[in-house]
């Protein structure tokens, strides 16, 4: 089983065309499509940290979610900042097509690895309001209630985290005390766009290894995480 990885799909063009961020981004979904038919296969799984569509509610997702559905593999979901559709777990897990999964506090187990996470907040730093603070706080706590879950599932199974934000910058180490005391071996996580890909973190860090998998800095391509 290969694992690929993409996030902020941005979906759909209709609603609100990408390319106003500028022009690489002109029919980017299809070029995303493409490349997915041409790499991933029914067994393979593909990861999808956050921002999947800018529907507002659930029932205006359902076609986005669909278009997902409908291509090979296997697709885990985490949410992102802009993914308002997504409401109660229960609810969203019903209205997902079949082969698709949704991380929220808790993990699942495939091809004998763990996937964990959660959405992730905006690290601590000196413009940081009462509420950043807060909502940083219990983003830690979830992400902590959805490794102590893994573990639960198998005590020895390797452990990759999504997350949407930015688990750690250079200035500051963000998620990465907890990644690294639940001995995450890989962190995947979104976001990020234009000029701010480039200096993201990525690569060993710790014991853990970072992807940055925002889809303009991949050119709208699936990021191979593990191959066969």
């Amino acid at each position: 089983m290969a694992v690929y990885a993409i996030a902020d799909l941005h979906l759909p063009a209709k609603q609100k065309p990408m390319d106003i961020f500028g022009d690489h981004w002109k029919d980017h979904f299809q070029r995303i499509r493409q490349d997915w038919l041409e790499k991933v296969r029914p067994e393979d799984l593909v990861l999808l940290p956050g921002d999947l569509s800018w529907a507002m509610r659930l029932e205006e997702a359902l076609e986005d979610l669909q278009s997902i559905g409908s291509l090979p593999g296997t697709k885990l979901l985490l949410r992102g900042n802009h993914d308002y559709w997504w409401s109660s777990i229960g609810r969203v897990r019903r209205a997902l097509p079949e082969g698709m999964l949704a991380l929220q506090n808790d993990s699942v187990l495939l091809g004998g690895r763990l996937y964990a996470g959660s959405r992730g907040w905006t690290l601590p730093n000196p413009e940081s309001t009462e509420d950043d603070l807060r909502i940083y706080t219990r983003e830690r706590m979830r992400l902590e209630m959805s490794l102590n879950h893994a573990r639960r599932l198998s005590a020895d199974a390797p452990i990759t985290v999504l997350l949407h934000y930015p688990p750690l910058t250079d200035e500051a180490p963000g998620f990465s005390d907890i990644l690294e005391a639940f001995h995450v071996t890989d962190c995947v996580y979104g976001h990020l766009h234009g000029p701010a890909i480039y200096g993201a973190v990525r690569g060993l860090r710790g014991t853990v290894r970072y992807h940055q998998v925002s889809c303009d800095g991949l050119d709208f391509k699936l990021y191979t995480l593990y191959g066969d």
